[in-house]
């Protein structure tokens, strides 16, 4: 029984599994030594090429994406040899990066040969069947990182900011909470209020007011005190994006 917890009692592949588990990977280089199709629509747009290894269901899935549609597939791994199942996909038309999208699903099928460094920057080193080496760099996943699950919740950010303080000239994300219901259904919101703090992943552009789904994480007494907050919150998603006139 390799469940209960004790490190010393997981397989090579189980701690490998694990600590590939803790990060977010981005591409950050990839070469075709093989006489495959090129790979350059991809290395032309790495930093938006992310995988990810979770768990689902009590299977290892791998989920990739180039930034359009989300891309999952089944996995195992012996050694250092990675081999993916059938892989699904969620079906949105994405015009230009098509051909990136499919070249890397191709890339993802078959087997592969993983290495990765544990410094406190890894990288990953895949190298497919057919002679493409993709170098992935990770970052710890907001669950690692704040060493708890998140509590999502959804808030409103104005598209226009709002003093941080009555008195202050610093301009801060004007923010108010959302609740919905089991079936989507808004059925309530909150006031208007300064957000002094910072979201994790959102970029605010001052054209859009938007409805944002996020991942709040209570953080641990240390961190509190050297940021003056209580919780960190990192983006989910965009979920209703409005250009305001």
């Amino acid at each position: 029984d390799t469940d209960d917890g004790h490190d010393d009692k997981l397989t090579v592949e189980q701690k490998m599994i694990a600590n590939l588990s803790r990060y977010r990977w981005t591409l950050s280089d990839i070469q075709n030594a093989g006489s495959g199709p090129s790979v350059s629509m991809l290395a032309d747009i790495k930093d938006q090429v992310s995988l990810l290894f979770n768990q689902n269901q009590g299977q290892d899935t791998l989920s990739y994406s180039v930034g359009c549609n989300a891309m999952s597939a089944v996995y195992q791994l012996q050694g250092n040899t990675l081999t993916t199942e059938e892989s699904m996909s969620t079906q949105m038309l994405c015009q230009d990066l098509n051909e990136a999208e499919n070249r890397l699903n191709t890339l993802m099928q078959g087997t592969s040969e993983l290495s990765v460094t544990t410094d406190e920057r890894p990288l990953l080193t895949q190298v497919t069947s057919d002679e493409v080496t993709l170098t992935w760099k990770g970052r710890l996943t907001s669950q690692a990182k704040y060493n708890s699950k998140g509590k999502t919740v959804f808030w409103a950010v104005n598209a226009k900011k709002a003093p941080c303080t009555a008195e202050g000239t610093q301009q801060c994300l004007q923010v108010k909470p959302i609740t919905y219901d089991d079936q989507g259904i808004k059925t309530s919101e909150g006031k208007w209020a300064a957000f002094t703090g910072e979201i994790e992943g959102y970029q605010h552009d001052g054209k859009h007011d938007e409805v944002l789904r996020l991942q709040r994480y209570l953080l641990d007494t240390e961190d509190a005190v050297s940021t003056g907050e209580e919780y960190a919150y990192v983006l989910d998603a965009v979920i209703e994006s409005s250009v305001v006139e």
